[in-house]
């Protein structure tokens, strides 16, 4: 295994009613002013909205709102959210949502306290990557849609409309408070991003898994096994949304993703990720719709580039498709392994075409431009090859 530093200040509370922890979490930290945040209307019909303003009132603190959180967050509503906390005064931040509304709140509890104009805020930690030098307000998170694995690290993955650049990094000193993981929150999240959700957890583990070193590293069984409960468990909550079981499997396998454990001792190379960023930045699109698009054109391409990417391809396929090698060369069992990844994405209703998702021919040769080719790749990309891959996923 790699040299790694484990790190993850985040308190979690997995299981049903979840929520009434709130209230114990903004008294211990004296809380007198909460900010709020959501997306869009689904947070009040379901009645999520009022369980946490419910805490908050215990908790005896006032309620600030900021709703209309996108699924692709911009840099401009940060920037709204964090002048919003400003002007009221705000202490602590409640981010109540999936990961687009984790993702901003992180970053606007950052704003908040490091009060720079957008244009140099967007520059400091969006393109020259600096560490926060300020203390964000604290931040506490109720997850209602799984898939990022947001409330477990201190990435926020944001948009500038004005560059089309869509970016993010993971910081420790980002990481919320505490994060509420009650997968009976999830029960009513449409079907497309239940799906959508799940395939971004999936492909967060496959990030991981193909990457350096290869071979007996743990890192790697934990991702095996935690790669196919997703497999398994993303049909059973689709087939039954009051499925407690896949539910929470789903829930704790999206956190386990990207709360850093799974990545110990791993390079990790989200390559596929730097890819779909940009299809984003363009199109506005759903981000695990966008991944699913491109993912299984991009593993063809890099999976027979050196002995250990066959070699791990090979290994993915066996342990979690259970493709049976008898007959069969590494390339075919590579390739069935491949196949089979791109059967169960359709079966699940996650796959798209760029096409359908909004990409058109003369958006080619700007998205691969702004791609950024990571030089940690079983297979390092070129600018040329991006684009092909982008044309094959059409």
């Amino acid at each position: 295994m790699n040299n790694f530093v484990f790190e993850n200040a985040t308190r979690f509370y997995f299981g049903t009613d979840g929520i009434s922890h709130v209230a114990t979490e903004l008294m211990a930290a004296k809380a007198k002013k909460v900010m709020v945040t959501f997306g869009g209307a689904s947070a009040k019909r379901t009645g999520i909205f009022d369980q946490v303003a419910a805490q908050v009132e215990a908790a005896g603190a006032e309620l600030v709102e900021f709703g209309g959180i996108m699924a692709n967050p911009t840099i401009a509503k940060v920037m709204e959210g964090a002048e919003l906390a400003r002007a009221k005064d705000v202490d602590y931040v409640l981010a109540v949502g999936g990961g687009s509304v984790m993702d901003a709140s992180k970053y606007i509890a950052v704003g908040a306290v490091d009060a720079l104009p957008e244009d140099e805020f967007w520059a400091k930690y969006y393109e020259r990557f600096e560490p926060i030098t300020c203390t964000p307000l604290p931040l506490g998170i109720v997850v209602t849609a799984t898939g990022t694995g947001s409330e477990g690290n201190g990435g926020g993955v944001i948009t500038n409309e004005k560059t089309k650049v869509k970016t993010g990094a993971d910081r420790p000193a980002a990481n919320a408070r505490f994060a509420i993981l009650d997968p009976t929150l999830t029960y009513t999240v449409p079907q497309s991003q239940k799906a959508s959700g799940a395939y971004d957890t999936l492909n967060h583990m496959m990030e991981e898994y193909f990457s350096r070193p290869v071979g007996d590293v743990l890192a790697d069984d934990l991702l095996e096994a935690s790669m196919h409960s997703v497999v398994r468990n993303l049909p059973k909550a689709l087939a039954d949304s009051q499925d407690y079981q896949a539910h929470a499997n789903l829930a704790w396998a999206s956190s386990l993703a990207e709360n850093r454990i799974l990545k110990c001792g791993k390079q990790t190379c989200f390559q596929l990720h730097m890819i779909e960023h940009q299809v984003g930045a363009f199109t506005d699109c759903v981000h695990g719709l966008g991944l699913a698009a491109i993912a299984t054109t991009y593993y063809r391409h890099i999976f027979e580039a050196n002995d250990d990417a066959l070699f791990q391809f090979v290994r993915f396929a066996t342990n979690v498709w259970d493709v049976d090698e008898e007959g069969l060369t590494d390339r075919e069992i590579a390739l069935a392994g491949i196949d089979a990844l791109q059967e169960w994405t359709e079966q699940v209703g996650a796959f798209r075409t760029l096409t359908e998702l909004g990409v058109t021919e003369d958006m080619l040769d700007a998205i691969a431009d702004s791609v950024v080719c990571l030089p940690s790749g079983l297979k390092v990309l070129d600018r040329d090859e991006v684009r092909a891959i982008l044309a094959e996923s059409m």
